[in-house]
């Protein structure tokens, strides 16, 4: 694995600890601390999101304007301003602000380091995509395990550990990542009608694939929103859901040896490997409708990570793949944008799904939804194959 792809493993762990001690506990802290609804949370967590878009599809543009160090640093820089203020000030209505100008920054950094990934190792394929989403979901085991047992302590200390560890990410930054390659490539130039009908047919692809990467987030999304507030209800404590999140991270790692011969035989059967994976989330939430104590929660979170680590690691690939010359960044950006609007859209559909109808109903209704998302992985690349007949 080459040396540049270690270092975005190392940084996308640092940052995604650091990430991690504030997003799961964020409709903890709207709900339970500030006094606010789950439909405000929602709202809250939707604006976060929402700058997160746009941060993302920044991020994808400066990758192919200026090169992965200064995207990156650029998204790091804001990062720790946001912050800042954000642990300076956390009450209302300044956490609505705040939060969105992370979410804002935090969406530049992402494209940069996939996009990355794909270029420093091109012969890696799915491994090089993979290695970055292990590592996230290290972050994501170490983070809301940490951040538990921190907001059990006094919630204003999450704030400054978040604080912590993207001050760590930027001096990582400053001191590995200028040795990237920020040599642009420049893009290919296609003046015939069927050169621009080529051209126009990967984003038709990414555009439906899309699809699939908003239901998918919309639903993942209800387990730092919805299932959160539900579990605290249930009489789960702070430092038991965050551990749901910690399962999450390690089992991430630890059955990478179970799933991969499947994997394997799989390499070249890509919508085999996104199917299963929606299959096993659809069945995650069936189980969370049954739930009522933490050790239902934690199979529901077990047959999630089965499916997550089958479906994520395969979508920057896809993206990677698809992206002209030039373009990776934005195609990048793009994925990361899908993936974003669904995390968009999910508190505030989730908040008012559980105030109008219940959980319950909420289970339900994710579970078909992610049925039906697998409809778009099987029909993205049909446009493709038509340009290619």
């Amino acid at each position: 694995m080459p040396k540049q792809v270690w270092f975005l493993i190392i940084g996308t762990f640092v940052n995604t600890v650091g990430n991690s001690f504030l997003w799961p506990l964020n409709s903890i802290y709207i709900h339970d601390h500030l006094g606010k609804s789950l439909t405000t949370a929602g709202i809250v967590l939707m604006l976060n999101s929402l700058a997160g878009v746009f941060g993302n599809l920044v991020g994808g543009y400066l990758f192919d304007r200026l090169g992965g160090y200064k995207a990156i640093l650029i998204g790091v820089v804001l990062n720790l301003f946001s912050i800042s203020l954000l642990t300076i000030w956390h009450d209302w209505p300044q956490y609505i602000i705040f939060l969105a100008m992370l979410g804002f920054s935090g969406g530049i950094v992402y494209p940069a380091i996939y996009a990355i990934a794909g270029s420093a190792w091109p012969e890696g394929g799915r491994r090089a995509f993979n290695a970055i989403f292990l590592a996230n979901n290290v972050g994501v085991a170490i983070g809301p395990a940490l951040a538990g047992l921190v907001a059990d302590i006094k919630f204003d200390y999450v704030f400054s550990a978040n604080l912590f560890f993207y001050a760590l990410f930027f001096v990582l930054v400053i001191t590995t990542y200028k040795r990237f390659d920020d040599n642009r490539i420049i893009t290919k130039s296609l003046s015939s009608d069927e050169g621009k009908q080529r051209n126009n047919a990967p984003i038709i692809a990414i555009g439906v694939l899309s699809i699939s990467l908003v239901v998918c987030w919309l639903s993942y999304s209800q387990w730092s929103a919805t299932i959160s507030s539900y579990t605290q209800g249930l009489g789960m404590s702070l430092s038991q859901y965050s551990l749901l999140w910690t399962i999450n991270g390690f089992m991430i790692v630890a059955i990478q040896p179970i799933i991969k011969p499947l994997v394997t035989r799989w390499e070249n059967k890509i919508k085999h490997q996104l199917t299963l994976g929606l299959i096993l989330m659809s069945i995650s939430f069936g189980v969370v409708y049954f739930a009522q104590d933490f050790k239902m929660f934690a199979a529901a979170m077990v047959i999630l990570t089965f499916g997550e680590v089958f479906f994520t690691p395969i979508i920057p690939m896809i993206a990677n793949k698809l992206a002209p010359q030039g373009q990776e960044g934005f195609y990048q950006g793009l994925v990361n944008s899908a993936t974003t609007i669904g995390r968009m859209i999910g508190p505030v559909f989730g908040g008012l799904m559980v105030d109008l109808y219940g959980m319950q109903m909420l289970m339900m209704i994710l579970s078909i939804l992610i049925v039906l998302a697998i409809i778009p992985c099987l029909l993205y690349d049909r446009v493709l194959r038509k340009v290619q007949s």
